[in-house]
């Protein structure tokens, strides 16, 4: 099935202006988990390539950081894309709820 990532269930929605914004982001998260969760999380980014790329990283590697620290599962997939004219965005899911969703590949 073909899908694009705006297309999956989404819990919470950032809208990040800088790394700042970025760590906090991680943090809750983190805090709120991905574990028997039915939906992913979505970071809005502004769309200056580097501080996008710095915002990207920090949220992707925070987030595997975060959930290994807390000994829970880190199979999370992501993927990047142009939101609109203003944003990039990143949607994070777990591997299984995309499976139990039938996104599956």
């Amino acid at each position: 099935m073909e899908f694009h990532p705006k297309d999956l269930p989404i819990s919470k929605t950032y809208d990040l202006k800088d790394e700042k914004d970025a760590s906090n982001a991680v943090e809750d998260m983190v805090n709120l988990g991905f574990k028997n969760r039915k939906e992913g999380f979505k970071v809005l980014m502004p769309k200056e390539t580097k501080l996008a790329k710095r915002i990207g990283y920090t949220i992707t590697t925070g987030v595997i950081h975060g959930l290994r620290e807390k000994n829970e599962i880190r199979d999370i997939k992501y993927w990047t894309y142009h939101h609109d004219d203003e944003h990039y965005a990143i949607v994070l899911i777990s591997n299984n709820t995309l499976i139990e969703l039938g996104f599956d590949e």
